[in-house]
């Protein structure tokens, strides 16, 4: 049967504005979030957010910005409308929004209701019903805006069936709150679950911070993250070629069993970049297994014509014009600091030691006072205690725990000096605060582990060379990839050159990973440049038989020290970095305060 062509139709605007808030409007969460960024590109300081049923009855977003007058309020209901930019530059993006396309898209698909108010004039309010636009009439309010959604996609009740329950939209909402709280310190956000009725019940509460950026913005993680992730996280500064990097990443040992704890900004803005989490995850290769992910909270700031933000409806994803710039700057960035932690290990750690110790019982623990000798009452002690008469050898016995004793007390050895070893694996040392014991085996594997990294970069990689070069046949993309970082497989031992076609010829492999399969190694490494731009995977196998290595080289379980090994390995311990962890992420001591120590026991 003969069909006619499709006839070309001109959709109306009700239309246009239904599917592209579609885009811009995915759920409740995405109304949140293109409302407070409006509030916060209106200068507001103090930012309120209450929703009903997970946002699908209702979404309320008050501020104290600059607010709107009369006249503006149906113009900023036109899509495309925008006091953000005049056109002219669409790479110069220095705000939140710039596509004037929020308030439309909410309009068209629930119920809006905008309540403004500029300083030293009348406040006045608008409706939008289903795209339909009412008059403005006059209202009272403070200066700034109030935005109220009710009935989200009821214009498009096909979306309502693609919600997820109350609880977990109401999740997406406080995600987004507290990701933009962490983009703007010196704000204050209050949000509020008012499902019900009533004044309803405070979910998450931040309020604006003070000081100078890293103060602010500890104190903001602080309070969105929590205080553990802001005691165990470092503090990252660095610049390259135009891009600033700033923010605080934790510790390996404040690992987390998913990604949930990484935050990530561009010129303020929250994104989700694959390129961006890559290269976070690659700076912390070397230190956490494949189940482990770190926690980091990070912003890169640069010209906006470095960095295209026009790239997403949700502008969630960005573009850089030099994205190795970017990549290259947070892994050396982090590394670098993680390098200058040296042997520090996380707070948790000796949190849940502490927590693991504590005596269980239904009622409070027993609390008695105790006065603690000061050290010159120690030492007289130890005198009055010492032998009246000396033996052979006694000066020189005592000459030889005159050292470890000004060890345990000298604040320059924070590991202090060891006193026991415990079932052959547990080293416990006295400090002058506490005392720690030392997983002898985890910590010589990671000092041997640094130790064999060091000869690899200043020795290089010896390669083995095959006796006849094996091909590999690859698409000709494949083959011109592989071939651009040829160099930097070189340098890892492994030597290939084009073989005509989409083939690849393999020379030399790495002499310390034994026989391997070209093919499959080289076929990974393609999938590593897919996923994250650069690849690491011929590093990683190499570092991995590093750490084999550096595990089967290190002292065992079981074996017995003197007390002058133990000292030994305390020392280098300090003097080496990333020496806090195991190869595999897990903590290599654990330090325990005197103070808690003390309550374990009930004293005050």
């Amino acid at each position: 049967m003969h069909r006619g062509a499709p006839i070309i139709r001109q959709l109306d605007d009700a239309a246009i504005n239904r599917i592209a808030a579609g885009e811009v409007v995915e759920r409740p969460a995405s109304a949140v979030k293109e409302l407070i960024e409006n509030a916060l590109d209106a200068g507001a300081t103090r930012i309120t957010v209450d929703h009903a049923d997970g946002g699908k009855t209702l979404i309320r977003v008050g501020d104290d910005g600059c607010g709107m007058t009369a006249s503006d309020l149906p113009l900023a209901l036109s899509r495309h409308a925008t006091s953000k930019i005049d056109g002219s530059d669409l790479l110069d993006i220095r705000t939140f929004g710039f596509r004037g396309e929020a308030l439309p898209s909410l309009g068209a698909v629930g119920r809006l209701t905008i309540m403004t108010r500029v300083a030293g004039d009348e406040g006045a309010q608008i409706e939008v019903k289903g795209g339909r636009i009412g008059p403005v009439k006059p209202a009272a309010l403070n200066p700034g805006t109030l935005v109220e959604l009710r009935d989200i996609f009821h214009a498009t009740p096909a979306r309502l069936k693609f919600m997820r329950s109350d609880r977990a939209e109401a999740q997406a909402i406080g995600d987004v709150v507290k990701r933009l709280a962490m983009a703007e310190p010196y704000v204050g956000f209050t949000l509020r679950d008012v499902s019900g009725g009533g004044e309803g019940r405070v979910s998450f509460r931040a309020d604006a911070q003070s000081g100078d950026l890293f103060d602010a913005l500890h104190g903001r993680l602080a309070q969105v993250l929590g205080r553990d992730f802001a005691e165990n996280a470092l503090r990252i500064d660095a610049e390259r070629e135009g891009l600033r990097l700033a923010g605080y990443a934790a510790l390996p040992t404040y690992s987390r069993g998913s990604s949930v704890a990484q935050y990530l900004f561009v010129n303020a803005r929250p994104v989700r970049d694959k390129m961006l989490y890559g290269a976070l995850r690659a700076a912390y290769s070397d230190f956490l297994s494949r189940d482990r992910h770190p926690a980091a909270a990070l912003f890169i700031d640069c010209d906006p014509h470095l960095v295209d933000v026009n790239v997403h409806p949700a502008k969630s994803e960005v573009r850089f014009r030099e994205p190795g710039v970017a990549r290259g700057l947070i892994v050396s960035a982090l590394r670098h600091a993680l390098a200058e932690a040296g042997h520090r290990a996380s707070s948790t750690v000796a949190d849940a030691t502490l927590g693991a110790m504590r005596p269980g019982g239904d009622g409070p623990a027993r609390v008695y006072q105790m006065d603690r000798p000061s050290r010159q009452a120690i030492a007289t002690a130890y005198r009055m205690q010492a032998p009246q008469a000396e033996t052979p050898g006694f000066a020189e016995a005592q000459s030889a725990r005159i050292e470890p004793e000004a060890a345990a007390t000298d604040p320059g050895l924070p590991l202090g000096a060891a006193r026991a070893q415990l079932h052959e694996n547990y080293i416990v040392a006295q400090t002058e605060t506490g005392m720690v014991i030392v997983d002898q085996h985890a910590a010589h594997e990671r000092l041997v582990y640094e130790k064999l990294k060091r000869q690899m970069a200043e020795n290089g990689v010896a390669a083995q060379a095959l006796l006849i070069p094996e091909i590999v046949e690859l698409s000709e993309g494949d083959c011109a990839r592989l071939t651009e970082i040829a160099e930097d497989l070189q340098r890892l031992g492994l030597t290939i050159e084009p073989f005509g076609g989409g083939a690849v010829a393999v020379r030399e492999t790495p002499a310390i990973l034994g026989e391997v399969n070209a093919c499959a190694m080289l076929r990974d490494i393609l999938d590593e440049l897919d996923d994250m731009g650069e690849s690491l995977n011929l590093q990683a196998r190499i570092e991995a038989i590093l750490s084999r290595v550096a595990c089967h080289g290190s002292i065992r379980s079981g074996r017995r020290m003197r007390a002058e090994e133990m000292n030994a390995l305390l020392r280098e311990m300090e003097a080496t970095p990333h020496s806090g962890q195991c190869n595999h992420g897990r903590p290599t001591y654990v330090e325990l305060k005197l103070a808690d120590i003390e309550r374990l026991f009930g004293r005050t």
